[in-house]
Order: C-alpha cells, then sequence, then structure tokens
C-alpha cells in the first residue's frame, strides 16, 4: 500500500472537572484513531489505489498507457483520505463504547502496541510491496514451521485480512470491468460484469491469501512471538474485535463506493456525446 503524508487529526481532551478534582472522560474515537496506525495507514490510500491500478492495466495490454494512466488519476482523485478518516471516526462514534473505545485507547499506548504500529506503517509505505514481493520466499522459508507462521490463522481471521482484501479487491476489479466496457463499447451490463468477477472469488481469495501471507511476515518480522500472541488477544478481545471489524468495513465502504463511479468517468471521457447527448 502507498501512502501520502497527512497530519495526525488533532486531538480534544475532554475533561470532567468536579469538586473533587479532575476526571478524565473516555477518549472520543478522534483520539483513539490517532493513537492507533490507522490514520497513517490511511493517509497512503489513494496513492495506493492509483497506482496499483496504473501498474496493473498497464501490465495487461488491454488499454494504451494514456487511457491506463487516466483511469488512475480518476482513481485517485476519487479517493480522499480525510474522508476515509472521517468516515472511520463516525462509525466508531456509533458503534463502539465508551468502555470498548477507552480499551482501544489503552492498548495502542503500550510499548508493544507502539512498537507493532511503527513495524504496520512502515510495511504501509509506498515502497514496500516492491520489498515484500523481493523478500517472500526468504521468509516463507525462514518462518516455515514456526510459531510466528503458525498465529498467521488466528491473525488472518481477527483482522479479516484476506477476507476484506477479497472483497476490496472484487470492488475494485467490476469498477475498472466498467472502465474497460466503456472503453471497447462491450454491451455487458453491471450485473452480469459482477457475476463474472465473483466467480472469481476462490481463485482470488488464494492469491491474495498468499499476499496477505507475505505481507504479514514482512511486517512482523521483528516482532517476537510473545509480542504477537498480545497483539492477538487485542484483536480477539471484545473491544480490538469491535475496532477492527468497525474500521475494516468503514475503509472497505470508504473505497468501494468511489469506484463504483469510475465507470461513468470514463463513459464520458471515452464517448463525451454519450453525455451530451449528441
Amino acid at each position: 500500500m502507498k501512502r501520502i503524508p497527512l497530519v495526525k487529526p488533532l486531538l480534544f481532551a475532554a475533561l470532567l472537572t468536579t469538586g473533587a478534582g479532575t476526571v478524565h472522560a473516555a477518549p472520543d474515537a478522534r483520539q483513539v484513531l490517532a493513537v492507533s496506525p490507522i490514520d497513517d495507514i490511511v493517509a497512503q490510500y489513494p496513492a495506493m489505489m492509483s497506482q496499483g491500478i496504473r501498474q496493473g492495466l498497464k501490465q495487461s495490454g488491454q488499454l494504451p498507457p494514456v487511457v491506463a494512466g487516466t483511469i488512475g488519476t480518476l482513481v485517485s482523485n476519487s479517493f480522499s483520505a480525510a474522508d476515509i478518516e472521517q468516515q472511520i471516526v463516525a462509525d466508531l462514534r456509533e458503534k463502539l463504547t465508551p468502555a470498548q473505545l477507552q480499551a482501544v485507547h489503552d492498548w495502542y499506548q503500550t510499548p508493544v502496541a507502539r512498537k507493532i504500529s511503527a513495524a504496520e506503517i512502515a510495511a504501509s509505505s509506498p515502497d514496500a510491496w516492491q520489498t515484500i514481493q523481493t523478500r517472500a520466499p526468504e521468509l516463507n522459508a525462514r518462518f516455515k514451521g514456526t510459531r510466528k507462521a503458525e498465529m498467521f490463522d488466528r491473525f488472518d481471521r481477527a483482522a479479516r485480512a484476506t477476507e476484506s482484501a477479497v472483497d476490496t479487491s472484487i470492488a475494485v476489479q467490476l469498477g475498472l470491468a466498467s472502465a474497460l466496457a466503456a472503453f471497447s463499447n462491450e454491451s455487458a451490463n453491471h450485473e452480469q460484469l459482477r457475476q463474472r468477477i465473483e466467480s472469481q472469488r476462490s481463485m482470488l481469495s488464494g492469491v491474495v491469501g498468499q499476499q496477505v501471507y507475505d505481507s504479514y511476515l514482512y511486517t512482523y518480522e521483528n516482532i517476537g512471538a510473545q509480542e504477537l500472541e498480545l497483539y492477538l488477544k487485542f484483536l480477539e478481545s471484545p473491544a480490538g474485535s469491535a475496532f477492527s471489524r468497525v474500521v475494516t468495513n468503514s475503509i472497505q465502504q470508504a473505497i468501494t463506493e468511489p469506484v463504483v463511479s469510475i465507470g461513468e468517468q470514463m463513459s464520458r471521457f471515452l464517448r463525451p456525446e454519450t453525455a451530451t447527448g449528441q
């Protein structure tokens, strides 16, 4: 994934003053997001999506480079890291209790969580994916049969990593298929395209699952098994599970909604006479 620098949201101190002294209120959702690595990771989504789609389209050979670049630009302009963060904050406020927000906030203040967050942010830098692919054979061999490898299935379930990546990939492919149909004058409608792409879910799950595993080994390479165990216990806890679920769903929604409009935008770009009624 690729990221663009984004200033962390300002933290609003919530203090309740009583005659007995000062009592700290439960942290706000924005404060929780700010102590987590999520805002730093989300900041890089627009650039990541744009470059990934550009490269995929150019490698497919189905479109001229200039058109692939145009689609990439449309994708980049369709996403806003600030809007994604706003969606996450709104959903956290609605779906997590004050106690759950406090528990998540407390976890991300611990030394282990800070170490893991730094690793996750570093692994989501613009140039990380190429390194992950290059080092995958080495890391797969090195960690084969280790406790860290055995912990992956727990991590994948708790973080919904493969599941959410497949869902997002299908949504992105559907948007791109609509754009390609507009370019090639194909008559397939949205439902036909959706069914065609959905039929590839099983195959895609295998491919994406391996990519998630490669990323997992790279990201947590220097995280000890005991530290990773603490992280898994957080992800599997009621508060951690709720936080992970809400953040994942919010990001999916924020990503997939703009993608569905790409086909229409490309149709206007490629066949302007359709949009003007000529």
